[in-house]
């Protein structure tokens, strides 16, 4: 049977670009175009081959970053010469790109401070004091998260990339000889025996094309459950894989 996920944190291409940005710590002023477009068609290559829907805006940003990047390597002979292209009438053809990049940071951030006032306002409570000894259990607040799903797919990237296994497939994966549940007791299993925390590049250790795709559908599974969390000491940096309940591996 076909596997399916839905990724809800993929909120669109402008939030790839601006994340793709963000980590080659581009001038969103000054956008090199050949290097996003290489980066996003990366991206684009890997939801194809974990075989995720990647969603026509996704192409339709796609097509314009070629678009865009072909009209930028024209002679500037040749484009005297087409004075109906419509790049033509632009002093710079990325303008357009970045002044909705702007507009789109603009409005991601005040949703960061609306949300980080809801938050706030969630810690304030009128009801009565309850029992302390029930909140034994709830862990303790964590450092919101900084790693997003295009993080993830970045660090899938570079294991395809090891296994030199980036390069298009031929078929689609229809059936999987590895269920996904299997896997995720095998993950869990795993990083009991490293103490409950490893790096996430040591949960594929085989070079199998299927095998690396069902691993990667299962960490989003067991991240989505809560099963496990994701830990990065920097921005960018090695990403790690930590078992909620199995820190230092104990198992009293």
């Amino acid at each position: 049977m076909k596997y399916e996920v839905k990724l809800d944190a993929f909120e669109g291409p402008l939030d790839l670009l601006l994340h793709l940005i963000n980590r080659l710590e581009i001038d969103i002023y000054d956008i090199p175009v050949s290097e996003i477009t290489d980066q996003y068609m990366s991206y684009i290559h890997t939801m194809q081959v974990l075989q995720l829907d990647v969603a026509s805006e996704y192409l339709v940003m796609a097509a314009t970053l070629l678009s865009i990047k072909s009209g930028m390597l024209l002679p500037k002979q040749e484009e005297e010469l087409l004075e109906d292209f419509e790049y033509a009438e632009e002093e710079d053809p990325r303008e357009e790109l970045m002044r909705k990049l702007i507009e789109y940071r603009k409005y991601k951030d005040a949703a960061k401070d609306l949300l980080a006032l809801e938050e706030e306002s969630s810690l304030s409570y009128t009801r009565p004091p309850l029992d302390s000894s029930k909140f034994a259990e709830i862990p303790a607040a964590e450092q919101p998260l900084n790693v997003t799903l295009y993080d993830m797919l970045g660090a899938f990237q570079k294991v395809l990339r090891r296994k030199k296994l980036q390069k298009p497939l031929q078929t689609r994966i229809t059936r999987q000889e590895i269920p996904i549940e299997k896997r995720m007791e095998e993950i869990i299993r795993d990083l009991q025996t490293l103490k409950g925390r490893c790096q996430f590049s040591d949960l594929f250790p085989q070079d199998n094309k299927e095998y690396l795709v069902v691993s990667f559908l299962a960490i989003l599974e067991l991240m989505k459950n809560n099963t496990i969390k994701i830990e990065q000491e920097d921005n960018f940096s090695d990403i790690y894989i930590v078992g909620r309940d199995l820190v230092d591996g104990v198992e009293d």
